[in-house]
C-alpha cells in the first residue's frame, strides 16, 4: 500500500537523529518526501498527496530553520515538533473533510465507490486511528521534553505499539472495506 511508502520520510529522518544527525535528518527526510513526490507523479502518474507535501514541508521548514538559525535541536524536542507537525497535517485533513487515507484508498478502488457514504466513513476512521496514534507519540515526545526523568523506553514502547496499532487497524479496516466492494 502506499500509504506505509509516505512514511519513508520519517523512517529516514529518524534513524539519522538517532545517529546523531538532527539537521541531516531534516534535510534527508525533506528530500525523501520530494523523492516519493517525484515518484508519484513523474514516473507513477499518480496524484500528489496531503501527507507527502505536508511531510515535505514540514521537514524543509525545519532544516531551513535550523539551518538559518543554526538551533541545536535535542532529540526529543525536534522529535516532537515533527510528530506534532505530521498529528497537524492529518487533523487538517479532517478538518477540511478530505482524509488523508482517501487519496490512497482511492488508488486501489473503483471509481463508483469513491463517493459512497461507506468507504468515506471507513477512510476517517482510518484517518483518525492515525490520528490517536499521532497523538499517542506528540504526547510521549513532549513527556521525554517535559519529564526527562521518565525512562526512555516507555516513549519507545507507547511510539512503536501506537504505530503498530494504526498500522494493524489500517490493514484490517482496508481488508474489509475490498470484501465490501
Amino acid at each position: 500500500m502506499n500509504l506505509f511508502a509516505s512514511f519513508a520520510p520519517f523512517l529516514v529522518f529518524a534513524v539519522l537523529i538517532h545517529l546523531g544527525f538532527v539537521e541531516g535528518g531534516l534535510w534527508a527526510g525533506a528530500l525523501t518526501a520530494g523523492v516519493l513526490l517525484l515518484r508519484d507523479r513523474l514516473l507513477l502518474g499518480r496524484s500528489l498527496k496531503i501527507l507527502e507535501v505536508g511531510t515535505m514541508a514540514l521537514f524543509a521548514g525545519l532544516a531551513l530553520y535550523t539551518a538559518a538559525t543554526t538551533y541545536l535541536w535535542t532529540i526529543p524536542t525536534v522529535r516532537l515538533i515533527v510528530d506534532a507537525g505530521l498529528l497537524a497535517i492529518v487533523l487538517s485533513s479532517l478538518a477540511v473533510g478530505q482524509p488523508f487515507t482517501l487519496q490512497y484508498a482511492r488508488e486501489s478502488a473503483p471509481a463508483e465507490v469513491w463517493s459512497e457514504p461507506a468507504f468515506l466513513a471507513v477512510n476517517r476512521r482510518i484517518t483518525l486511528a492515525w490520528a490517536a496514534a499521532f497523538v499517542v507519540l506528540v504526547v510521549a515526545d513532549a513527556a521525554m521534553v517535559f519529564l526527562p526523568e521518565i525512562p526512555r523506553r516507555l516513549d519507545i514502547i507507547a511510539t512503536v505499539l501506537a504505530l503498530v496499532g494504526a498500522y494493524k487497524f489500517t490493514v484490517h479496516a482496508s481488508e474489509q472495506q475490498s470484501k465490501a466492494v
